[in-house]
């Protein structure tokens, strides 16, 4: 395993405070690895193996925990024995059937510290929001980042093959898995492919009961091709209406809910920078891996523009910034990155020319507060700072800027 010391060290930092660490993510997004590190910390920290309860409920090895009476019967004995603190680290608690019950409890009546691991948000939904309201913390795990991606790749001090590994970045995204595969893309594509249909069978079907599955298929193809453009549920009803399906603008959001649950995609909501408020409609939407992307729907140079957004999307969402679109008046700024009470601001262009230099800087020209304003583009030679806008070059961007 290789380190992920972003993650690591959000969990660090709620250790011992008493608070639920809920670590989600899409499967295969490196959830489990997490918890190992995690884990690999403790005993390095001195915490005695016999003090560590880690679980995987995925194997079937450990099938019969996935009852919580029997889990939670199980733990309370292992916690009697130690008599000391004990660190419950459960992964894909999902599995296990009212898991919530046996986790509140767990945290009631032992002396634990308790991180569980699930591959669906609804885990922050519904009867753990009931029992656990204001006792949990998320951390949201996402597939590798550009500079994840280069230490996976042992290729960050090459600073002469960014472009290239940047180029590979783009066509395969960052699912840890990918390392272990040394074979042709057709081969990582068919990787991305299983997981892909893995997830769209055990996180938004099965569990939704969705029994139309080719009519979801033709709404994710659609969401995927369409990624950076603004979105709304009549779009897509119109478009499965031209192809002689008729679905309502409310089951559409029904089965956008299901997506997002299962963390395939995000949306990124419009909000007004004048009015200082979100706007009901044209949001965007965003894949939480451009690699599974092209995987469905195949790698074409002509989407580089729609990707190229995805990824600034992805790298703001991976360093804790909450992101949505701006609008001001009848300009639209790609993205309003927003941390800790603080903001910048994004513009994303794949190539910057004289022709079209007026045009991506005029919104960011509008704006008149004092946060960084910030123009992104494939085109090194034109970087800079014009006017007190940053002009970055996209990789630069993606390995430095603000850490979580």
């Amino acid at each position: 395993m290789i380190d992920r010391p972003l993650y690591l060290q959000r969990i660090l930092s709620f250790q011992n405070s008493g608070l639920i660490k809920v670590i989600t993510g899409m499967r295969r997004s490196g959830k489990s690895s997490l918890l190992l590190l995690y884990r690999d910390w403790l005993r390095n920290q001195g915490i005695a193996k016999e003090e560590i309860v880690y679980i995987n409920f995925e194997s079937l090895s450990n099938e019969e925990w996935t009852d919580y009476k029997k889990l939670y019967e199980a733990i309370t004995a292992i916690s009697k024995e130690r008599k000391r603190k004990i660190f419950l680290l459960l992964d894909e608690i999902q599995n296990v059937h009212s898991w919530e019950k046996v986790i509140n409890s767990l945290r009631i009546d032992i002396d634990c510290d308790i991180t569980i691991t699930g591959s669906n948000a609804k885990l922050l939904s519904g009867e753990l929001a009931t029992h656990l309201a204001g006792r949990y913390i998320e951390i949201q795990v996402y597939p590798l980042s550009f500079e994840e991606y280069l230490n996976f790749r042992n290729a960050r001090s090459e600073q002469g093959k960014v472009p290239e590994y940047f180029e590979e970045f783009l066509k395969l995204g960052g699912m840890p898995g990918l390392h272990e595969i040394h074979g042709s893309s057709t081969a990582k594509y068919q990787y991305l492919s299983d997981i892909f249909d893995s997830v769209l069978l055990k996180d938004v079907i099965t569990r939704n009961k969705i029994r139309d599955t080719e009519l979801l298929r033709r709404i994710i193809i659609f969401l995927m091709d369409n990624i950076g453009s603004s979105f709304s549920a009549q779009t897509v009803s119109n478009f499965l209406k031209n192809q002689g399906r008729r679905l309502s603008t409310e089951t559409v959001y029904n089965y956008l809910d299901f997506l997002e649950n299962a963390l395939i995609i995000e949306r990124a909501r419009r909000f007004d920078l004048k009015g200082k408020n979100y706007l009901a409609t044209q949001e965007k939407i965003f894949v939480t891996d451009v690699g599974i992307r092209n995987a469905v729907l195949g790698y074409k140079p002509k989407d580089i523009a729609g990707i190229l957004e995805n990824v600034v999307f992805l790298n703001l969402r991976q360093k804790g910034f909450s992101v949505s679109v701006g609008t001001l008046g009848k300009q639209e700024i790609d993205f309003v990155g927003e941390k800790d009470g603080r903001k910048q601001y994004i513009q994303v262009t794949y190539q910057l020319t004289p022709d079209n230099y007026e045009r991506e800087v005029a919104p960011l020209k509008d704006i008149k507060d004092n946060y960084p304003k910030i123009l992104l583009t494939m085109s090194p030679d034109l970087t800079g700072d014009e006017e007190g806008i940053q002009i970055q070059y996209v990789p630069d961007f993606l390995l430095s800027g603000p850490k979580s």
